[in-house]
């Protein structure tokens, strides 16, 4: 979903400054056997603990824009190291109050439109969307990913559906009314295109089963491995606690990604969560406005509220970001590539965004069709190095699996940011140069057997380039 636009210099250090901190509450009761059904704490799948994830706009992914297009390029994908595919939502359309337009001008389409409007404003839960094709392609797009080794998860919109959308007819009572009992978007938001479902009486007006049967519709009917959960705060943790549960009696490993930064969210309904206040900084510290240290701080602030065992997701790009911030070289500049290796090496599971791997060469129009432009596929090498990396290293494995960054130091701390990572005899270290200026990094690396994996030669000590940066392993026996 389209975020407000709120984020920038307020999300930065004053955040870590203001926002309390603690782990996650403990679970308020234990199960016989966990991660399969059951009350008690939360279980990863096991096959997540060295998985990357790759967003998948699928409008946009192909000029057919297709399941079946999508389909033909699963090869090239899992090739890049990816483990994980997010498919943007896949259903139906509204049509009512459809948004559309270049993306600076974010209105309501006039009549008569071509504007395919927002996938987030979903028409049918339990239906998909026929530009993108039928249930029976999505199937098939599933079981192929399967036998090449991934899994999929599909986009889920709980907090609110189109205006003209099946509930709307069927079951009016799931949604929160205005002052004249009309339909309403959500409150504080530009959503004119989608209309509030009443979470707050979810229980006792039918919401929460109805959702719950929902989602499990497409475990049952599609065999998808989970769901990617769209501005996840805004619904009660205790229903996305409960459709866990429910979930995972149907398919016990099933993974979820939620669209919020909430510890709480992490003691029994999801596995993953984006790293919101990271990209931020990322940006900011990419345009020079803020420190390294702000990096710094934000990792302690990390380990103080999250426990280790939450996964996060750490990105450059998404949707998001690509429509209505700018491509990563907009944003980021010639620190675009030093960041890609810091969301890809530093804690958390890494993100490709459809396009990333060209080298995300413009903005995708979020309400029009506007397919990526290829190209020659331009970073797809860097990826698909990091992904690999993540792969055989154990080091770089997800939470409790892999092991926590480490600062180097360097004679360049206020430009260079090293660290290194280290579990048993899996070790990595990473520098990178942030700066317009040639810096002399030592990380002792020859001598003590590493080998390079990306960017800068294993030397004892390196002279990183302007934005330079350099990724290596320790040499196993």
């Amino acid at each position: 979903m389209k975020r407000l636009q709120i984020h920038g210099l307020a999300w930065g250090l004053g955040w870590m400054i203001l926002m309390s901190c603690g782990d996650a509450t403990e679970p308020t009761s234990v199960a016989e056997e966990l991660g399969s059904g059951n009350w008690g704490e939360l279980v990863h799948p096991e096959w997540s603990k060295n998985a990357t994830i790759y967003e998948v706009n699928v409008r946009q992914h192909t000029p057919e824009g297709t399941f079946a297009a999508l389909k033909a390029d699963l090869p090239r994908i899992r090739d890049l190291g990816v483990d994980i595919l997010w498919l943007m939502p896949i259903h139906p359309i509204g049509e009512v109050n459809r948004k559309g337009g270049e993306n600076k001008n974010n209105y309501r389409v006039e009549p008569g439109s071509s504007s395919l409007g927002s996938p987030y404003s979903v028409q049918d839960y339990t239906a998909v969307n026929p530009d993108m094709g039928t249930l029976e392609d999505l199937r098939a797009l599933v079981q192929e990913a399967h036998r090449l080794g991934m899994r999929v998860i599909i986009d889920w919109v709980a907090n609110h559906t189109a205006f003209d959308s099946r509930w709307t007819r069927e079951h009016p009572q799931f949604f929160l009314r205005d002052s004249l009992g009309q339909l309403q978007p959500p409150l504080g938001t530009d959503w004119w295109d989608v209309t509030q479902l009443d979470w707050a009486k979810g229980k006792e007006n039918g919401l929460y089963m109805a959702m719950k049967d929902a989602m499990a519709f497409w475990l049952r009917e599609a065999d998808i491995d989970g769901f990617r959960c769209d501005v996840a705060e805004k619904v009660p943790v205790d229903f996305w606690e409960e459709v866990r549960v429910e979930l995972e009696k149907i398919k016990p490993d099933v993974f979820m990604l939620a669209e919020a930064e909430v510890p709480e969210h992490h003691r029994r309904a999801f596995d993953m969560s984006y790293g919101w206040h990271a990209h931020h900084l990322f940006n900011e510290v990419a345009r020079g406005t803020y420190p390294l240290d702000s990096l710094r701080s934000y990792l302690v602030r990390e380990r103080e509220r999250f426990p280790l065992g939450a996964y996060r997701m750490l990105f450059v790009t998404n949707h998001d970001e690509n429509a209505w911030n700018g491509t990563t070289a907009e944003r980021m500049g010639k620190n675009a590539e030093v960041l890609t290796v810091l969301a890809g090496t530093w804690f958390g599971m890494p993100l490709i965004y459809s396009g990333q791997e060209a080298g995300e060469t413009k903005r995708l129009q979020f309400f029009e069709k506007d397919s990526v432009d290829w190209g020659t596929y331009a970073t797809s090498e860097l990826h698909r190095a990091l992904h690999e990396l993540i792969g055989r290293e154990e080091a770089m494995w997800m939470g409790e699996w892999g092991a926590w960054p480490v600062e180097w130091p360097t004679e360049f701390p206020q430009d260079v940011y090293a660290f290194s990572r280290k579990k048993g005899e899996s070790e990595v270290r990473v520098a990178l140069n942030f700066s317009d200026k040639p810096r002399k990094v030592r990380m002792n690396l020859a001598a003590e057997g590493f080998v390079t994996v990306a960017g800068a030669e294993a030397a004892d000590e390196n002279l990183l380039p302007p934005f330079g940066w350099g990724v290596w392993a320790k040499k196993r026996n």
